[in-house]
């Protein structure tokens, strides 16, 4: 009897504490899912797409917004109807499509909770698993699938996924996984499940191939932006940029770091290589830090984001690739200590702090040679920053002095007996002040040195020219050519993003029979070498290096095509899309591989 009152004491507390979600249509065992969690108020998603109609939506939302609780509410909403339980069926009805195994795991675990007391089975199948294993779950029966793009089209051709009578599909960061190249996947995904379908796209960013998908495979789709007054996604993030001389990069990182004392921090960078560096430098330096990047294996990603959430480390070293998806609510401080490719990158990048409500900082460590491209980075992504210097030995060596100041001066503890007793010793064979300046300096030396910095010029810099002069250009070659069917309009994206450059910075493109020639401008030259020479795991076969030939007047793929001789069959061909992803030798364009 006493247990029964107070179950219902307890529920009728949750009604009352989840009477907004009520209010907004939500489910009512979600909403006393949301109040046991202590979520009393939706977030703007949330209470946007509780109030949108029931059709296709385009959400525009950024990472930390609460965006899987609203796809949930959603969810439930479309498959429960009136029920309490959801009954169980044999193929599933509901599909969610994330771009990382990161992401499709922390779904699965919101969804989890949020849809606990309904008995909904939720399958997980992502990459990096036994294949076998979500086999035989789905063939238990499951109502709803989390998965990535290309574990989900493995099940599909295998048969063990049935989309037959799916009735919600959602694309969960949907620009990202377009980025990452699995717009193949998702159209087979999408064209494999019934027409019916109510598909929700999420997506921070909404580009011109957002659209074109949302226009394909959605009916008539209503357009939600919860941002109030149409505010820049994450107006919630402080952004800074930081300017250092050439080759001290390094070095304005670790002073950076240092000022942030103990925030969380991602430092994102451009390649593997760089990561691996980044990391051994810091921890060299005595930084609690890890790292991941796309090549490690998938329990080693694991551990090293659950000693950043756990404390740990407080430093995690990341690629853009691999950082995507994550949720790491308690991140104050991102740094870019390699410039992000362009705009979109750079906004999920920044989102990975400033995330459910809460504060965050993104800062840009940028070396003198690449200002100007900085500047473009931030336009692009109407950002309005001024150049700051990073902090110097000296301010680091200040806000040390001002910390134990205040850890100090914080202390309520009374000291041991045995620490009274040898101060005592201590004072009166040394004197009070020199022994507490020498604890003053070993407690002050067991932090990281502050890195000497040389001083940097902030004034703007004079307008740049309009076009470089045909001097001032420097020649490469990619190895792919006419035979490979090169154009340039997709060699011109690929160019870019391997070299992290803008397509300002390229000059004509020239595609010859085994090869490409195109130029780059000469200030950008070196950088742009450097980045390009870079593995790169979506096309491994593909080569940039400089040139020593000159740039032949056209090229060969703008000659007319000769006729074709009486009789012969003209042959079609697809060109590839422009995406910036090479065709493999010898084989019809593809997109990259599924992960």
């Amino acid at each position: 009897m006493y247990h029964d009152a107070t179950r219902r004491a307890t529920w009728y507390l949750l009604a009352v504490t989840t009477s907004e979600f009520l209010a907004l249509g939500a489910h009512p065992s979600l909403a006393r899912a949301l109040a046991a969690r202590g979520y009393d108020q939706p977030t703007p998603v949330q209470a946007a797409v509780l109030a949108a109609p029931d059709a296709d939506l385009l959400v525009s939302s950024q990472t930390g917004s609460g965006k899987t609780v609203a796809f949930g509410l959603l969810l439930a909403r479309a498959l429960l109807g009136e029920e309490e339980t959801m009954p169980h069926t044999k193929a599933p009805r509901a599909l969610v499509i994330a771009p990382t195994r990161e992401l499709a795991t922390q779904v699965k675990r919101e969804l989890a909770w949020l849809l606990g007391e309904t008995g909904a089975r939720i399958a997980s199948c992502t990459g990096g698993t036994d294949l076998r294993l979500d086999a035989r779950t789905l063939a238990a029966g499951v109502e709803v699938v989390v998965g990535t793009p290309g574990r989900l089209v493995d099940l599909v051709e295998r048969k063990s996924l049935d989309l037959s009578q799916l009735e919600l599909a959602v694309l969960d960061e949907a620009d990202e996984m377009l980025d990452l190249g699995f717009r193949e996947p998702l159209e087979t995904l999408l064209e494999a499940a019934p027409k019916s379908r109510r598909t929700l796209l999420f997506s921070a960013t909404l580009p011109a191939a957002i659209r074109a998908l949302a226009r394909r495979y959605q009916q008539d789709p209503v357009a939600v932006d919860p941002r109030q007054g149409g505010a820049a996604p994450h107006a919630d993030i402080h952004h800074v940029a930081y300017l250092c001389k050439h080759g001290e990069r390094l070095g304005a990182l670790v002073n950076l770091l240092r000022m942030a004392d103990d925030d969380r921090a991602i430092v994102f960078c451009r390649t593997r290589d760089r990561v691996s560096e980044i990391h051994r430098q810091l921890t060299l330096r005595g930084f609690l830090a890890t790292a991941i990047s796309g090549e490690r294996a998938q329990a080693e990603r694991t551990r090293a984001l659950e000693a950043l959430r756990q404390g740990r480390v407080r430093v995690l070293v990341a690629t853009n690739v691999a950082a995507r998806g994550l949720d790491l609510p308690d991140v104050g401080l991102v740094v870019h200590a390699d410039l992000p490719e362009n705009a979109d990158a750079l906004t999920h990048r920044s989102g990975r702090t400033g995330r459910a409500g809460k504060k965050g900082e993104s800062v840009f460590v940028v070396e003198e040679n690449e200002r100007r491209r900085g500047e473009r980075l931030f336009s692009e992504a109407h950002l309005t920053l001024t150049w700051s210097a990073p902090p110097g030995a000296e301010a680091i060596a200040a806000h040390d002095r001002e910390r134990l100041r205040r850890e100090l001066g914080e202390v309520t503890a009374p000291p041991s007996e045995a620490a009274r007793a040898l101060a005592a010793e201590l004072t009166s064979a040394h004197g009070a002040e020199t022994m507490l300046a020498l604890l003053i300096d070993r407690a002050l030396a067991e932090r990281p040195a502050g890195e000497t910095l040389t001083p940097v010029e902030l004034s703007r810099l004079p307008p740049p020219k309009k076009s470089a002069a045909r001097s001032e250009m420097v020649v490469f070659q990619i190895n792919l050519g006419a035979k490979d069917r090169a154009e340039a309009n997709w060699i011109l994206p690929l160019v870019c993003r391997r070299g992290a450059i803008t397509r300002r910075e390229v000059g004509a493109i020239r595609v010859e029979r085994d090869r490409t020639l195109f130029e780059i401008a000469g200030p950008a030259a070196a950088a742009f070498t450097a980045n390009a020479a870079e593995p790169d795991p979506r096309a491994p076969h593909v080569r940039i290096e400089p040139s020593s030939a000159p740039m032949p007047a056209r090229s060969l793929e703008t000659r007319p095509a000769s006729r074709p001789h009486a009789g012969a069959r003209p042959t079609a061909t697809r060109p590839p899309a422009r995406t910036g992803h090479p065709p493999k030798r010898g084989k019809p364009f593809r997109q990259p591989p599924r992960r």
